[in-house]
């Protein structure tokens, strides 16, 4: 009996040894294996991403790109990424850095690309990248700057972080650049700079009213019922209050509601307004005004949407929300200007047609804000 104890303890010891050098065998492994990945590990370039600093000043602009040369080797056809680390190697390739990069990031104003020239081409070892320094003479003061940066588009995942600085050292503008966002406007600082943000986004508001048949139908229903210029001046000021404020609160980010919510709503609100224009009574309420802020605040989501895809100067956000609140009210005296003097004259001259019109109309405006309604439902679904 002793005996055998003493057998099954010497077998668990056996086994408890013949694991411990397994281990130790498996760990020594290990160790060896990190050793040798070490290097490697350390100048992994998991993401792809580079840097650009442009300085802009009154008759000069001046670019650097930094890029990682894991990413400029393959591109420039370069077996060894860190031979471009070294001083001769580099030179011989500078020209077709250079020209990789004048190739795939665009500056210009008016629609016009500013012509670089290579100031330099230098590698930064601590950084495990190359730099390349651009310059271009500006004939004149210039308020607008467009600039385009798809550095490496074979890499979706590539990204591009942009400063630009005015001459006296201000930010005016960071972004990253993205394969699905690749572009930024940036204003100059200062009077040039925000006249030309005004003249954007006028010019983006009228034509975002007029891109736009659910905001118009909308408004047309509201006008239907004609009346007074005073009562139409209410109603349409009411709208304007109302987008105004969901507008605002929605591009600086105080409320946020998705598109899937807010198209189907402005959908129904153009419904809404046919029914009640149907269900209107000569010399009863006129609820015009009321119905108009409540659903311009709808509205005002709807053009939230708008400009932020269009894209917002951070350091001239007020000036540029005026400017689209200017733009979508000249819109809207537009459609004011056309659609009043047609129905005064329609019940004028023909005043017994006019009832009828006005009934045709609200159902025409019914179906198709019904149609956008299930449409948006099904397509947001």
């Amino acid at each position: 009996m002793v005996l055998a104890h003493v057998r099954a303890d010497g077998e668990r010891v056996a086994v408890r040894r013949a694991l411990n050098r397994r281990l130790v065998a498996a760990a020594a492994l290990l160790a060896a294996t990190l050793a040798l990945l070490a290097p490697s590990l350390a100048t992994a370039h998991d993401t792809s991403f580079s840097y650009a600093n442009l300085r802009w000043e009154r008759e000069r602009v001046a670019l650097e790109v930094t890029i990682h040369r894991d990413d400029a080797a393959p591109a420039l056809g370069i077996a060894a990424p860190e031979s471009l680390m070294a001083a001769s190697f580099l030179a011989r390739e500078a020209d077709r850095l250079a020209a990789l990069v004048t190739s795939r990031v665009h500056v210009g104003s008016g629609g016009r690309d500013l012509v670089w020239s290579v100031e330099r081409v230098e590698a930064r070892p601590d950084k495990h990248a190359v730099s390349v320094t651009l310059a271009s003479r500006v004939p004149g003061p210039i308020s607008h700057l467009r600039v385009d940066a798809a550095l490496f588009p074979e890499n979706t995942q590539h990204e591009t972080f942009l400063n630009v600085y005015a001459a006296d050292g201000r930010i005016l503008a960071q972004e990253v650049l993205t394969a699905s966002h690749v572009g930024v406007d940036v204003y100059a600082a200062g009077p040039e700079g925000v006249l030309a943000v005004l003249a954007t986004f006028v010019r983006a508001g009228i034509h975002h009213i007029f891109l736009g048949p659910d905001h118009i139908l909308f408004i047309v229903g509201l006008l239907l019922l004609g009346g007074t210029l005073a009562r139409v001046l209410r109603v349409a000021t009411a709208f304007t209050l109302a987008h105004s404020i969901t507008l605002a609160l929605a591009v600086l980010g105080v409320v946020r509601l998705p598109g899937r919510v807010i198209e189907p709503l402005i959908a129904l609100s153009v419904v809404y307004v046919g029914f009640e224009n149907l269900r209107a009574r000569p010399g009863g309420t006129d609820w015009r005004t009321r119905i108009a802020f409540a659903f311009g605040l709808i509205h005002g989501f709807g053009f939230a949407s708008v400009l932020r895809e269009f894209g917002l100067p951070h350091g001239a956000l007020a000036w540029s929300l005026l400017g689209f609140n200017v733009g979508v009210e000249i819109g809207q005296v537009c459609i004011v200007l056309v659609v009043v003097p047609l129905l005064a004259a329609l019940r004028a001259f023909v005043p017994r047609l006019a009832p009828r019109a006005i009934a045709a109309g609200s159902w025409g405006i019914v179906v198709t804000g019904g149609f956008w309604f299930f449409q948006r439902v099904l397509m947001k679904g």
